[in-house]
């Protein structure tokens, strides 16, 4: 039986995919680089020769988080056919929906912004909404107004998930939640 390993690329691969879970559960600080190690099966030794620190493997997985919401509103967008800016921002609003729906990117969107005291993590995260930002923009011709409230509405559905609110029978929390579905 022949033995297949895996090449550098598969690991970073694997690692990324890790990080993101792990990182997404217990955030930048709560997280030590040995708990991705574990997740991806590999040693914490060879995480470090992937990725020199925490600091370094947290923004990868960032920015891998941020390529996946562009490819999904990108989905949304091309599902949506010939449609004017405002229903191309709806379908991409749709397909991000979907894409949260195991809530890792999520929430590892979130533990980014309450670890934004980290230059290089908030870099990462303003990169990533310019990124996400422009490609509405680019992909919609919406106008600046209406990127605007998809990006606060997306921020909306993060509060509305992290807080429980879309089973609470209270008035505010129906308030914030009317119109917005999560998968």
């Amino acid at each position: 039986m022949t033995r297949t390993l895996s090449t550098a690329e598969d690991r970073r691969e694997a690692v990324l995919s890790s990080a993101i879970a792990v990182f997404a559960r217990s955030g930048y600080l709560g997280t030590p680089i040995a708990a991705v190690a574990a997740d991806a099966d590999i040693s914490p030794a060879y995480v470090f020769k992937l990725f020199p620190g925490k600091e370094s493997l947290f923004v990868a997985a960032l920015d891998r988080c941020f390529e996946l919401i562009e490819a999904a509103l990108e989905h949304g967008a091309a599902s949506a056919g010939d449609a004017t800016p405002d229903e191309l921002l709806d379908a991409m609003g749709a397909a991000y929906a979907d894409l949260i729906a195991d809530r890792s990117l999520l929430m590892l969107q979130v533990h980014a912004q309450s670890a934004t005291s980290v230059p290089e993590i908030r870099e990462a995260l303003q990169r990533g909404l310019a990124r996400v930002t422009r490609f509405a923009t680019t992909r919609t011709g919406a106008e600046p107004a209406a990127v605007q409230r998809f990006i606060a509405f997306g921020q909306l559905c993060h509060l509305i998930v992290t807080a429980g609110l879309e089973d609470l029978p209270d008035a505010w929390a129906e308030t914030l939640t009317r119109g917005i579905r999560h998968p």
